[in-house]
């Protein structure tokens, strides 16, 4: 097998938004080469994808001999916990049936003004500071971890400790040692918020009320990591590489104000089928041309079945939410480097960008209606968390 089928495949250097090359050009089912020298099946035509993860005889189950796993620190994280995305029925029915009533769309639309304080109070931040700005450490980073921190119930004192594991917890060094000590860390820690009862209002508060029978301050723990994995780097990376999609779109950013799922069909940022089967021509014409207009609800960004992305609703409110006010805010936002100058994260758990250098004209930006500088606030105070 050649170095091309190597998977995950490098993207191309001045294509950093599609697909790898040798994605494009496989056929609908092919053997690829992952880190560890396993060799499992790559699925990426739209159709087989959508019928593999509806299929009940398809195992999530990572003790299952031959589980891919894309990368060591997945692998060696894995083997120490086992969340919702690793267990089959009727273990994984029994969870998720907890779980989905706490992340309904109208929950969800609900949190949409504090989502908005958070990026508005992020925004104010960013443009009282240097200009140019860094995108990702400024406001595509912190706001998805100020989000999730709150549904959870983090206290608002342990914000940075939250935000450096959350940042630990996905990097790329091919050794794992630091991942997995982090993941500990943040179990430990979970643990005792939930053992102590010195979570704020949020789940980690709510769940071992509600279910203390069904699960134990450990499970609760295991959850609250994988909903900050799940919701914290995913939702960061999206809002960091949409928003330069749409920086070298420029005739498009001024069109954002709705859904984004144009952008999480267009982009895909894990390392799966998702990324060649968004991209089917059989099912998105054209698919190579990011049209802010396109209908692509149907994209499976988030997956398809019984382990649709339980995150899905409150991603799209955050995305929303982000790319829109970026627009309103700040509508001169550009770019402040070439888009080939940018370094990706190719190897990491989630695609993304390191940084995004931004630049705006300051005298152009805008604050949001009704409000004045001098009574903004700041993303830690306590009135917008929980």
């Amino acid at each position: 097998m050649s170095d091309e089928e190597t998977f995950p495949m490098a993207r191309a250097p001045r294509c950093p938004f599609d697909p790898a090359p040798g994605l494009t050009t496989r056929p609908p089912v092919s053997r690829v080469r992952l880190w560890d020298g396993s060799e499992p099946w790559l699925i990426t035509r739209y159709a087989d994808v959508r019928a593999v993860l509806a299929d009940p005889r398809v195992s999530a189950d990572v003790a299952q001999p031959g589980f891919p796993h894309t990368n060591a620190i997945s692998k060696a994280r894995d083997a120490r916990m086992k969340t919702l995305m690793q267990m089959d029925p009727p273990e994984h029915t029994a969870q998720r049936r907890i779980l989905a009533p706490e992340f309904t769309v109208r929950k969800m639309a609900a949190l949409r003004p504090r989502i908005q304080r958070l990026a508005d109070d992020l925004l104010d931040g960013m443009l009282a500071g240097p200009n140019p700005a860094d995108l990702v450490e400024a406001f595509a980073a912190p706001l998805p971890s100020l989000v999730i921190r709150g549904l959870l119930g983090v206290p608002c004192a342990d914000r940075d400790f939250f935000q450096s594991v959350a940042r630990t917890l996905v990097m790329d060094d091919p050794d794992p040692t630091r991942a997995v000590t982090a993941s500990q860390e943040l179990n430990a820690y979970l643990e005792g918020l939930v053992a102590t009862e010195a979570a704020e209002p949020g789940l980690l508060s709510k769940l071992p009320v509600e279910q203390r029978e069904a699960m134990s301050p450990r499970s609760i723990a295991v959850l609250g990591q994988l909903l900050l994995v799940a919701g914290h780097d995913t939702t960061a990376a999206m809002i960091a590489l949409g928003t330069a999609v749409l920086l070298t779109h420029p005739e498009q950013f001024s069109d954002v104000s709705g859904p984004a799922e144009e952008l999480l069909r267009y982009l895909s940022i894990t390392h799966t089928e998702a990324r060649r089967a968004n991209r089917d021509p059989l099912v998105f014409p054209d698919p190579g041309r990011f049209d802010i207009r396109r209908s692509a609800r149907h994209h499976v960004a988030f997956g398809y079945g019984r382990h649709l992305c339980l995150g899905a609703p409150p991603a799209r409110v955050e995305l929303e939410v982000a790319y829109a006010t970026l627009r309103r805010r700040v509508p001169t936002l550009t770019l402040a480097a070439p888009l080939d100058r940018l370094e990706f994260k190719e190897n990491a758990i989630f695609y993304s960008v390191r940084e995004l250098p931004v630049t705006w004209a300051s005298t152009l930006t805008t604050l949001p209606p009704g409000s004045s500088a001098k009574n903004r606030r700041t993303p830690h105070d306590s009135s917008v968390s929980g």
